[in-house]
Parts: C-alpha cells; structure tokens; sequence
C-alpha cells in the first residue's frame, strides 16, 4: 500500500475530505480529487493545502479579465457561487450554461434563459452576458450547433483586450468547454508552474485563457458519494423522465438518498428527473416508515448515505405555483405539479434541497 497518490504525489490521509491527499479507504492508490478528475473531467477540490473556493475567487478578483462562469443547468442551485458579485466586484461576467443536452429537446433555449435569468435576479447575482452551449463532446463545431460561435462572440463583445478567466464548480462541464472552445491540438499550451495546483494559462492569439480548478459546494451529494457510485448517479445523456400520478398520500424514494413524502395529492403529477440509474419506488404514505426501517441499505433503498432514516434531515414545503421542482443538490430534481398539501423531503444531513418554480 502506498501512503502516496499515484496521481499528483500527495500524502493520502482518510480523514478531512477538505484537506489535500483525502482518499475514502485505506487501500487507495489515488486521491480522491484524481479519481475524480481522470473520471469524470473535472477538479473537485484544489490540490494545495490551504487553497479553498474562496482563495480561488479572491485571485480571480485581482486579476484584470473577463470571468466566464461555467454552470452546470441541470445541477443549477449546486452551482450558484454565494455572494458572487460580492466575490468578484465589478468584474464583467459571462454566464455559460453546459450541459443542456440533459434536459428534454422540448424545452427550448429561450425559456433556459428565462428560467436562468430568473434564478439569478432572485438571488441578486449580475451577469452581462448568459450563453448556452449544447452537445460539447462529440459535435461541438458541426453546422447545427451555433454554441461555440456564440460563446466566441460573447468573449470579443465582452474581453475588451483582456484576458479571459474561466471558472466554475467541479463537475460544470468547464475542461470539456476549454477543449472544445480551444480546440486543443491547434494552440500553444504554456502551463504555469505547478499545473495542478494553480491556474492554467493557455495562449489564445493575443490573449491568454486561464483554467482554474474547481470550485466545491459541500452541500452537494457529489461531495460525499463514494466514488463507486459516481457513473450511477451522474447522466451523462438526455434524462429519461419517470412520471408518477399521484392520489391521497404518496411517497416516493430515491434509492435511499431521498424521500418524499407528499400529502393529500389530489390530480396531482410527479416527473423525476434523475440518472437512470437510480431506482425510484412509489408507495403509499402510510407504509413508508416501515419500508424505511426495514430495507434501508438494501434492495429498492441499497444506494444511501445513512443508516437510519431517522438520522435524515427533514425539509418542508408548499407548493409554490401550480408547478415547482424539489431539487436534490448534486442529484437532479423532482417537478411536481397539480394540488398536494404539504411537501416532506427526507435527505443526508450534508446534502441541500431547494424548492423553486419549474424549469421545464
């Protein structure tokens, strides 16, 4: 067993998920951070010790560029940055949306916009540009998809000879938007010192793009799932929706990650949007507590974060509007709609839930 990452030569330690070197078992022959970024593209926490989202934003704040702001819109509350004007004071930003090839094709781009739009005045966050960018993997520059040339014609209309910084939460989709807006094998590539562990400058004709690791919202599920179970949890293509009619008390359990309970549902609707491999089971309300104690761990509920249900954070809510969504941080999202009561959402303690008005 080695006491060293193979992946950035950090010394593993088991015990602080916060602190540099973290690996979930003894046995690991990686970090937790470099599982993550060989797997599933991305920087979930900052390699240095010391170096958190806050340390990320306040360098980011000093420097003299455009901030493009990579969002996941599929796991849009886990990427808001709290106090984001605040962090970046008077910084031009251009919000850019990736991976809205997880939402139904039905659900346009201008209503996106709108729903992003709105989100931001309620959280009174500013930005001077939104993009929405699709299909980023594999036909990222075909006739058919205009997000590159969108996003190219934001940074001439917002960089004004500045350079251009781009940041955004672990797992946003931002190393898959620098590869496709870079097109990598065409540029110059001049990393600064110490690549993994600062900010990555890359030569674009007369100005620079710098990359910056990713930022990490503790409050999302993606923080705190064993690594095992990352590919069952994350889509990575356009949800399937499973849809619910509900009548009287329901109950409704997402493996053993989240329960919600939903009282006096008359023509009512449930549609969830999740990975596809998370099993969703319906029951009645009044044989929920016994399901919880009895299978918690195993069979329908074999995918959880605690032992007890009871354990659970408990969450309440009416409904807001005619239609809302209950989102899971890090998870995806339940969209109800019609006349419920009362709204109960059993998650992790770790794990936030916001409750807003749909977007689809």
């Amino acid at each position: 067993m080695s006491n060293r990452c193979k992946g950035c030569g950090a010394t593993l330690q088991y015990e602080d998920k916060k602190v540099v070197g973290y690996a979930p078992k003894e046995d690991a022959m990686y970090c937790q951070r470099c599982f993550r970024i060989t797997h599933y593209d991305d920087v979930m926490i900052s390699l240095q010790q010391g170096i958190d989202s806050d340390a990320i934003l306040s360098k980011v704040a000093d420097m003299d560029a455009l901030v493009l702001w990579v969002v996941d819109i599929f796991d849009f509350e886990a990427n808001i940055i709290k106090g984001m004007n605040r962090h970046l004071m008077n910084k031009d930003i251009v919000l850019v949306v990736t991976k809205r090839d997880l939402l139904p094709r039905t659900s346009g781009n201008e209503k996106i916009a709108q729903f992003v739009i709105s989100r931001l005045k309620e959280r009174g966050i500013t930005v001077c540009g939104i993009v929405i960018c699709a299909d980023l993997v594999k036909h990222a520059h075909s006739e058919t998809n205009y997000s590159m040339n969108e996003l190219k014609k934001a940074v001439r209309l917002y960089r004004d000879d500045r350079d251009v910084v781009v940041i955004g939460m672990a797992n946003a989709g931002k190393s898959t938007l620098l590869n496709a807006f870079l097109k990598r094998e065409q540029l110059t590539v001049s990393n600064h010192p110490g690549t993994t562990v600062d900010f990555n400058a890359m030569n674009v004709g007369d100005y620079k793009i710098y990359d910056t690791p990713g930022l990490t919202r503790y409050d999302s599920l993606l923080t705190h799932i064993d690594d095992k179970l990352l590919k069952q949890i994350i889509p990575m293509k356009e949800i399937n929706p499973v849809k619910f009619q509900l009548n009287k008390d329901q109950c409704l359990s997402l493996s053993g990650l989240v329960r919600v309970d939903l009282q006096n549902c008359k023509r009512a609707t449930c549609v969830c949007y999740f990975a596809p491999g998370l099993k969703i089971h319906r029951s009645k309300l009044e044989n929920a507590d016994k399901l919880w104690t009895d299978h918690l761990g195993q069979d329908l509920l074999a995918i959880t974060l605690d032992s007890d249900y009871k354990d659970m954070r408990v969450l309440q809510s009416k409904m807001i509007g005619q239609k809302m969504d209950i989102v899971i941080h890090g998870l995806g999202f339940f969209c109800v709609s019609g006349d419920i009561e009362n709204i109960r959402v059993l998650v992790n303690k770790e794990i936030d839930v916001t409750f807003r008005g749909a977007i689809i």
